[in-house]
């Protein structure tokens, strides 16, 4: 048999109650609708492209135009985010798991961004991938979200950069709590080679005008075709593609 390979990605979870990430799923936590589900792959595939992370506990926020506040279980009241605050407790945990050089260094759980109503939270994880995989960082696609707030995208040089795994959250209403579940995906972290947002790929696009004889025939075969069969079954595409994705595995099956 080969070797296995080695990991793209691995998270180091230095907050323990935070939950640990997992798998993105097609199904968008069963939320997608059914029919997407089974016949739109575009759709699914989106959704199960990556892993979740969460936030590492409950949490309220409250922006009423100017200050953001913050709450979780236990607080008394809420507590105003000036500049920036550890989760409870943390710095001593980190401490006695740092090496004394780095004790005292734990990074912030909340941060208030210049930004009006933006504000940055850590997820309790440190991230590191393979050479030349960096992480894309995004609110979970097909997801539907709480609502209250958007998220930045960002992608992270997770290959060169050891760092806190953060995300940066700009709050779109004002004195009305934003919850924030310990057990719901607050991003969705993607893999993504090096090569594929470069400068050189993302300038190669270019615009093809008029069709030619074979794109057309491409475009009959998508289009016309399945349209002259009324009684094709649903979800081709879907079935194709899965198929496809099948027979890499089957013929390293077929070879061991």
């Amino acid at each position: 048999m080969a070797e296995a390979t080695q990991p793209i990605v691995r998270f180091y979870r230095l907050i323990e109650e935070a939950r640990p990430p997992q798998r993105a799923d097609r199904s968008a936590l069963g939320t997608m609708p059914t029919r997407a589900f089974r016949y739109c792959e575009a759709a699914a595939s989106a959704a199960g492209f990556g892993w979740y992370v969460f936030s590492p506990i409950d949490l309220k926020l409250i922006w009423d135009g100017e200050d953001i506040f913050w709450h979780h279980d236990g607080a008394e009241d809420w507590m105003k985010l000036m500049p920036s605050t550890m989760l409870p407790g943390y710095g001593s945990k980190f401490d006695d798991i740092a090496p004394e050089a780095l004790q005292g260094f734990a990074p912030p759980f909340l941060t208030a961004l210049a930004e009006t109503g933006s504000v940055q939270l850590w997820t309790g994880l440190i991230a590191r991938t393979a050479p030349d995989w960096h992480l894309l960082m995004r609110a979970p696609a097909n997801l539907p979200m709480p609502g209250g707030y958007a998220q930045y995208e960002g992608i992270v040089e997770t290959d060169r950069w050891f760092g806190p795994l953060i995300t940066n959250i700009r709050l779109t209403r004002t004195n009305n709590p934003v919850y924030l579940r310990s057990d719901f995906p607050l991003l969705q972290v993607q893999p993504l080679r090096r090569d594929a947002y470069s400068s050189d790929v993302l300038a190669s696009a270019v615009l093809c005008a008029p069709m030619q004889p074979e794109d057309w025939e491409s475009y009959r075969v998508t289009v016309q075709e399945p349209n002259l069969r009324p009684d094709r079954p649903f979800g081709a595409y879907a079935a194709a593609t899965r198929k496809q994705r099948k027979c890499p595995m089957d013929l390293a099956r077929s070879s061991l």
